[in-house]
């Protein structure tokens, strides 16, 4: 049994298709969809999802946005609304190396919106390494 996937950005369909689980990090924490869960919508944080297949995971990043669950019956779907989402093979960690030192020297001088790039930077680079 399959969850059909949908992930988009307001300029892009980033990645669908079926999967066995998803997991995904909302702002309370991480949630793991499987087929039969029950509706649900959730707050997406900065954070990795991933979407387990038969023959192996795509991983990407999200900058926030929203899950939808829907289930009708056997079907169960998601869809991820992102502000943002980068797949994993779209990220260049030497950018995202750049990026993380920026972000730590505005922190450093107090910048309160660079706490949010330097999160975006740190998962890229967890999932580009």
């Amino acid at each position: 049994m399959t969850v059909e996937v949908h992930v988009v950005t307001p300029e892009r369909e980033v990645w669908s298709g079926d999967a066995t689980m998803v997991i995904a990090r909302g702002i309370d924490g991480e949630v793991g969809i499987q087929q039969g869960h029950a509706p649900l919508l959730i707050r997406m944080a900065i954070g990795p999802l991933r979407v387990h297949q038969e023959g192996g995971e795509v991983r990407m990043v999200i900058d926030e946005g929203f899950m939808h669950v829907s289930s009708e019956g056997q079907e169960t779907r998601v869809d991820v609304m992102a502000d943002q989402a980068t797949l994993e093979s779209e990220i260049d960690a030497a950018a995202e190396r750049e990026r993380l030192d920026r972000a730590e020297v505005a922190v450093r001088e107090g910048d309160e919106d660079a706490k949010r790039e330097l999160r975006r930077a740190e998962v890229r680079l967890s999932l580009a390494e």
